[in-house]
């Protein structure tokens, strides 16, 4: 993500597919060479099946990128298949500066960007990134930014045109936060699935509820943002659009391990009024690694606070399975839609020690910082937002006191 960030005009989300392609002349006369760490990641491909596949070891040329993206084995990571090269050859000149460094011991929360800010953390320097971000299509949060991506949209994080978009732009979120997690650090990413509806876009779960209650008698043509289904390559209206799984496979193809993907049974949620399909009970948590053993612990599930993750005997079983049964977060504290403490302190529990630093690239109010706090490691958070960020250090600072730090 580069470029400077705007005040967003709202547009409505209509889901139109770019019909591009590859431009083969231009690319034949390009001059470069690629680290093929990089073009790997790029291509959705193994470093060892892409040595395997060009004989090349560690720098390839356009021409052997080109070959790799009419392989059959080519998957779309963080751009389109069309920008490819042109993603390449920008990362290829960018320079980071990761001179940023976070203020131990308690908390420190940043105003700004994700992806820049992430960019500027040492690597190999955060044991545990735990986020919920925002879902696509689904609600309109505070202070929104129109923000430049790699594959050339511009707009807030989850307000995408396609789910495709909204994959790549979570994928390149993903990378970033690969450069900066420990050899045995995790990332657990809450992540729920959309449907290809038409659908008024709301700004907290509050609103969607009085709305299904026949409270909010407004017209269609009169709600502040709106998101269509018409117009995409192949998602038909009223088909589920399975980003969560399409998620955890770009996770893997980037060169991540995907380690499991929980499903959280929420012991609450909003009535949905369809007749033609289950109401939805659930979200999903992925983890992902670096390596194959991260830094992991089960048998703090059996020990920990419920309210920060431990387990809850009127529920689950004595064997941490890939199903979780949680609350879900009351919604309160200005935010309408953050995921409950224990839902991070579980993963936090399960993957850090004391003093170690956790990550929130997108903190909101702030559950996961008091999680971390009460885990008894570092925190460090971002958000975009001024007023999600004012919030976060009230209830942070209110719980540092608590704790007597």
């Amino acid at each position: 993500m580069t470029g400077a960030h705007a005040t967003w005009q709202p547009t409505d989300i209509k889901p139109h597919t770019p019909r591009t392609s590859l431009d083969r002349n231009h690319i034949a006369q390009l001059d470069h060479s690629y680290r093929l760490e990089e073009v790997a990641k790029v291509v959705g491909m193994s470093a060892l099946f892409v040595r395997k596949t060009t004989g090349q070891k560690e720098f390839l040329t356009p021409q052997h990128v080109l070959h790799l993206l009419d392989l059959d084995a080519f998957k779309e990571t963080i751009v389109p298949r069309s920008k490819v090269i042109s993603y390449l050859t920008t990362t290829h000149n960018a320079v980071q500066e990761r001179n940023f460094i976070p203020n131990p011991p308690n908390y420190d929360l940043r105003l700004g960007n994700a992806l820049d800010l992430i960019g500027t953390i040492p690597t190999s320097t955060v044991q545990c990134a735990i986020t919920s971000t925002p879902y696509w299509g689904t609600r309109i949060y505070e202070d929104p930014q129109a923000t430049p991506w790699a594959d050339g949209e511009i707009c807030p994080y989850g307000l995408e045109q396609t789910p495709e978009g909204f994959i790549r732009h979570t994928t390149e979120v993903m990378d970033s936060l690969a450069q900066v997690i420990t050899d045995d650090g995790s990332i657990w990413w809450n992540v729920m699935d959309s449907f290809n509806t038409r659908t008024q876009i709301r700004n907290s779960a509050a609103e969607a509820l009085r709305a299904m209650e026949g409270k909010d008698d407004r017209k269609w043509e009169e709600h502040f943002l709106r998101r269509y289904s018409a117009g995409h390559s192949y998602l038909k209206d009223g088909e589920q659009c399975l980003i969560p799984a399409l998620i955890a496979e770009r996770a893997s193809q980037i060169g991540l391990y995907v380690k499991s993907i929980i499903t959280w049974a929420k012991r609450s949620t909003l009535p949905e009024p369809h007749n033609s399909r289950v109401s939805r009970g659930l979200e999903y948590v992925i983890h992902i690694t670096k390596t194959r053993t991260p830094k992991f612990d089960k048998r703090i599930y059996l020990t920990a606070d419920k309210q920060y993750g431990g387990r809850d005997e009127s529920y689950e079983a004595e064997k941490l399975s890939d199903v979780w049964v949680l609350n879900t977060s009351t919604g309160g504290n200005g935010h309408g839609a953050q995921f409950p403490t224990a839902l991070p302190g579980r993963c936090i529990a399960l993957s850090t020690e004391p003093g170690d630093l956790v990550l929130d690239p997108f903190v909101g109010s702030g559950n996961s910082g008091l999680a971390a706090l009460h885990h008894g490691c570092s925190f460090l958070g971002f958000d975009i937002s001024q007023t999600y960020l004012s919030i976060a250090k009230d209830r942070l600072e209110t719980a540092t006191r608590y704790l007597n730090y």
